[in-house]
């Protein structure tokens, strides 16, 4: 608040040395004035003249001289309208007063300073000069300066006001405009302004520190990255270590467990030789066992030749006799056959003689009742049975009809039933696929790029890897691995679709590398994939936005992101993927790709799978690759998993209603063939009932017809004849049977003889027979025994030949094998450390080699692993961790130095704000103060009130004869002359309150009568005399009334020109 001083009544002391007061004002080509010249007094000065006489231009022009820009002015909106008419340039001199303490740099400028503002049509200069017009400055620093230092504020009301502020304060009765130039000619506006661009400042500054906070946190958080890497490094060379002394572990594990099994082998070799002497006493005793035998075997051969001769006359005998036995009583059987059939063949002859004798007396019975009634009677059954066939045929006819609609039925339920296993089929077909589409996807989550070519990718990289010599650069691919989708995986199905089998490319840095690949690719077998030959050297292509399809849709370069220039660089170069542009569906792309013509774009995109393009007025929609895999560029494989699972499960109830269904048609077709069958069965017995009774039918005309035609003497005659010739041939074969009777019960005596003989000679040689047999009996037994015997030895010496002792000679050169490997082990485990080492460790039995082997696999696994993620040196880390550390708090403790700055500022801010508003509160009771003062002249007492919060002011005065009540007016119900002059005892107020050199007023009396402009302007004149500045009074009115003193100057303008 250095600008703004309010002041008491002891302070206008210092304004007697007139330093800041204006002395005197030229103007040239100004306004009105071709050449206008005025001297000022140091107190009063009154400036009248006829309306247009160029009055107003004097104030303007101090407003202009001291900076004042021409739209404040209220009278012009540019500098050069101030020129006059005709003229090229106008120039406004005023000269100041520099004399006494106040004075402004009295060595340079004298007792006098001179303002010149030159004003042309294109440009305005002001300069600063010395008592003898020698030029000071020209700076607007310099006015500026100049300005606050004599307090000098034109455009505060209490300075300069000018016409239009005149009438404004002094005829309007709005409360906020009082409080408007309450504020502002208090100089508390500008102050206000001021705190407001300070908090405003604040507020910026802290925004900015708060904004450089954020952007140390990235450096913090590769900080935080950093310190995790070196901590990880840590681990790795922990897990070296665990390598190192794994290897120690194993290298000793296997001698030691070579130890193991030579002391085994050599327990085994001391049992497979303990089993040669008692597989040698169980040969021995077989060998014993074995001579017995042969000495009791020749014995009893000797006892059976014996037995042989005694039993092999009786034996010629008894084959002799059953040799008979078996002829007799074979003789026997063939007779009693030929006697059966014999016997069967009279049996029948005389069966048909009997037919032939009932037939013989049917026909003469026949020919006797066949009279013309039994004829009618026969007529009347064919009928009967005529319209019985009519009837049955009918009836078949119907079950034909019923067969051929059920057998229908079953036809159309057996195409239904295939085409549900035409379905079924299918969904297990798809469920497979599905099945497989899993396996690959959890293939897919252990490895990402086998999603990319499978395992033929593994064996391509495995093949450049064993000839990585043979490049001049390492090969980059595929590239579907090297690249993630930015916004999550919403627009993975269609970036598949756009990039296509490029993802499954590799890249390489000139054709050299391209042959080499493609010999790995042979070797490999892995030889379907794309080779994009590129410059791993060219840095990251910039792509410029004009360049870029003007649409809001994403393109396929922007949903995706590649840490790999060469990548990125291939996806511009080769895919165009900056001009393909991605959209949900099939509308849409329509819309995008051949409706709103999109420049720089080359393909659209959808969701679904479609393709679209135009080329010159062709338009393209190329439909969904059903063959094309999607879904490899997820980030996450395990919702896809669990979404095909659901797909599984999904297939799988539809195949299980299909499978339900068809039960029901195979339920359904079953009663059907059940219903058919029956059917069927039904109609064969009908269609034999139809046979049966049409044959009968067929029958019963047949024999009307004959009966009626064939003669009965004759035929009964042929049918004697041959009943006569039947009985002769019986009575012939009847004499045969009987001669076979006698020679059947001479072979039965026959074969009854020979039995008896047979039994006989068997019952005289039974014991003969048994001892016979004993002996052949025990003889096999014996000759079985010596088998046995010998199959035992065999097999004790087979066992000790085949197994005991090449075991031992095995097991003996395994024993030496294992010494040599012991050996050989020992070495290069001593290479690799000494024994003690791993002594002084004392747990060399609690793991087994296979399990240190396996750890050591995934501990080296890991380390491999965790080595390519690391590839710089943990000294390099930590030297780069605490330059970033330094420099971190380095910042951190520049941006508390600017906190602790910002709220040392924020606190003088609320300090100075405090003071502000305890300053307004003062000068609002001072305001009232004084207006009371110059209010109390006239006996007239009033009222101001300010509310800062409202920003209004209203003025209340309590007039003379208004003394014995307590009403207070409001300035409105005022007449015209009481409110002029307590409107003017306001200004009056406002003026106790400021401090300025000079002040002007510019009509301030226009619209008052005679009266109230004299009582005004007595109240000013003695106010100014009173106050001490320098005044300027300009009223085009008479001013005769006014007293004539030595501080008073009056001058009179000249009339306008006509």
């Amino acid at each position: 608040m250095s600008s703004s001083r309010v002041f008491s009544c002891q302070m206008y002391g210092a304004q007697r040395s007139g330093a800041g007061t204006i002395r005197r004002i030229r103007l040239e080509n100004f306004m009105c004035h071709s050449s206008l010249e005025i001297e000022l007094g140091e107190w009063v000065n009154f400036i009248t003249g006829q309306n247009g006489s160029g009055k107003s231009a004097i104030l303007t022009a101090l407003c202009i001289a001291f900076g004042c820009r021409a739209r404040e002015t209220q009278r012009a909106s540019k500098l050069k309208e101030f020129i006059k008419t005709g003229c090229s340039y106008a120039t406004v001199q005023v000269d100041i007063k520099n004399e006494g303490v106040d004075s402004f740099k009295p060595e340079i400028f004298g007792d006098t300073i001179i303002i010149e503002r030159r004003i042309s049509d294109t440009t305005s200069s002001t300069v600063l000069k010395d008592r003898q017009g020698r030029k000071v400055a020209s700076r607007k620093e310099d006015l500026r300066e100049l300005v606050e230092h004599f307090n000098i504020d034109v455009e505060n009301p209490c300075v300069i006001m000018s016409q239009d502020k005149s009438r404004e304060f002094l005829h309007s009765g709005n409360d906020r405009d009082k409080f408007k130039f309450f504020f502002k000619a208090t100089l508390l506006q500008q102050v206000d302004e001021l705190l407001q661009s300070i908090i405003k400042q604040l507020k910026d500054a802290c925004a900015l520190v708060d904004e450089l906070e954020k952007l140390i946190r990235p450096a913090q958080l590769e900080l935080s990255e950093l310190q995790e890497k070196i901590e990880n490094i840590k681990r790795v060379e922990q897990i070296s270590q665990e390598v190192q002394l794994l290897r120690k572990k194993l290298a000793w594990s296997l001698v030691y467990d070579e130890d193991k099994r030579l002391q085994e082998q050599a327990k085994n070799i001391e049992t497979l030789k303990k089993r040669i002497p008692t597989c040698q006493a169980k040969i021995d005793s077989t060998l014993d066992k074995l001579e017995k035998l042969l000495e009791r075997l020749s014995k009893k051969k000797v006892q059976v030749a014996s037995l042989v001769e005694k039993t092999s006359e009786v034996k010629r005998k008894k084959d002799e006799l059953w040799d008979a036995l078996c002829s007799a009583r074979k003789e026997k059987l063939e007779l009693e056959e030929e006697h059966r059939r014999g016997t069967k063949q009279i049996h029948k002859m005389r069966n048909d003689v009997r037919r032939l004798e009932e037939q013989a007396r049917d026909i003469q019975d026949k020919h006797i009742r066949n009279t013309q009634a039994e004829e009618s009677e026969i007529e009347e059954q064919i009928k009967e049975l005529e319209y019985a066939v009519d009837n049955v045929q009918s009836l078949l006819s119907s079950l034909k009809d019923e067969e051929n609609t059920l057998s229908e039925q079953i036809s159309a339920e057996m195409d239904a039933m295939k085409k549900i296993n035409d379905e079924i089929n299918y969904y297990e077909r798809k469920q497979r696929e599905v099945h497989h589409q899993i396996c690959e996807l959890r293939l897919h989550q252990t490895n990402k790029v086998t999603a990319f070519g499978g395992d033929g990718v593994l064996r391509l990289l495995r093949e450049i890897e064993r000839h990585h010599k043979a490049f001049s650069m390492p090969p980059i691919g595929p590239i579907g691995a090297h690249v993630t989708l930015v916004n999550g995986d919403t627009w993975a199905p269609a970036v598949e679709r756009a990039i296509g089998k490029m993802l499954n490319a590799f890249i390489v840095t000139n054709s050299e590398d391209a042959c080499a690949l493609r010999k790995c690719a042979r070797e490999a077998r892995y030889n379907f994939f794309p080779i994009v030959i590129q410059r791993f050297s060219r840095p990251r292509l910039i792509i410029p936005n004009h360049s870029l399809p003007q649409t809001s849709h994403p393109t396929t370069l922007s949903v995706l992101h590649s840490d790999n220039p060469t990548i990125y660089n291939v996806l511009v170069d080769v895919c165009k993927a900056e001009r393909q542009v991605l959209v949900k569906d099939y509308n849409m792309g329509r819309a995008v790709a051949f409706d709103q013509r999109i420049p720089n774009m080359l393909e659209v995109f959808t969701l679904d799978g479609f393709k679209m393009f135009s080329r010159g007025s062709v338009q393209t929609v190329l439909p969904i690759n059903k063959n094309l895999k999607i879904g490899r560029l997820r980030g996450s494989f395990g919702d896809q998993v669990k979404e095909f699972e659901s797909h599984v499960s999904n297939i799988q109830q539809d195949i299980d209603q299909r499978k339900s269904r068809k039960r029901e048609l195979e339920k359904k077709v079953q009663d059907f063939n059940r219903k058919l069958d029956n059917k069927k069965k039904r109609r064969l017995d009908v269609e034999r009932e139809f046979m049966a009774k049409r044959m009968k039918l067929q029958d019963m005309q047949k024999s009307h017809a004959v009966d009626a035609s064939l003669l009965p003497e004759s035929t009964t005659n042929e049918l004697l004849q041959e009943i006569s010739d039947g009985k002769m041939v019986i009575k012939k074969k009847e004499a045969l049977l009987e001669a076979l009777k006698d020679r059947i019960n001479e072979a039965e005596e026959k074969a009854r003889t020979l039995k008896l003989s047979f039994e006989d000679l068997g019952e005289s040689t039974k014991g003969e027979v048994e001892a016979f047999q004993k002996a052949e009996e025990e003889l096999t037994e014996i000759e079985k025994e010596i088998h046995n015997a010998e199959a035992n030895k065999l097999h004790y010496e087979n066992i000790m030949n085949n197994k005991v002792l090449p075991q031992i000679k095995e097991a003996e050169a395994k024993y030496l094998e294992l010494e040599k490997d012991r050996k050989e082990s020992y070495k290069k485990a001593s290479v690799i450390c000494p024994e003690s080492d791993i002594e002084a460790l004392g747990d060399r039995d609690e793991t087994t080699t296979e399990q240190l082997d396996a750890k050591l696999k995934r501990l080296n696994q890991r380390l491999m692993h965790e080595s390519q993620q690391y590839s710089e040196s943990i000294d390099d880390l930590r030297m780069l961790h605490q330059e970033k550390e330094r420099r971190i708090l380095r910042e951190l403790h520049t941006y508390k130095a600017f906190r602790e700055r910002l709220d040392a500022c924020q606190k003088a801010l609320d300090l100075r704000w405090k003071k502000f508003q305890r300053n307004a509160s003062l000068l609002r009771r001072e305001l009232t103060w004084q207006f009371n003062g110059h209010l109390g002249k006239k006996g007239i007492s009033g009222h101001i009130n300010v509310s800062y919060e409202e920003k209004t002011l209203s003025v209340e005065v309590k007039m003379p004869q208004d003394a014995s009540s307590t009403i207070i007016r409001d300035t409105r119900g005022l007449s015209g002359g009481e409110r002029s002059f307590s409107t003017l005892c306001f200004a009056l107020a406002l003026h106790d309150m400021t401090e300025a050199p000079f002040r002007a007023m510019d009509e301030f009396d226009v619209f008052m009568d005679a009266v109230s402009r004299k009582i005004s302007l007595d109240t000013l004149v003695e106010f100014a005399l009173a106050q001490g500045s320098q005044w300027i009074f300009i009223t085009p009115h008479d001013i005769s009334n006014v007293k004539n003193g030595e501080r008073i100057k009056k001058q009179q303008m000249a009339a306008p020109r006509l």
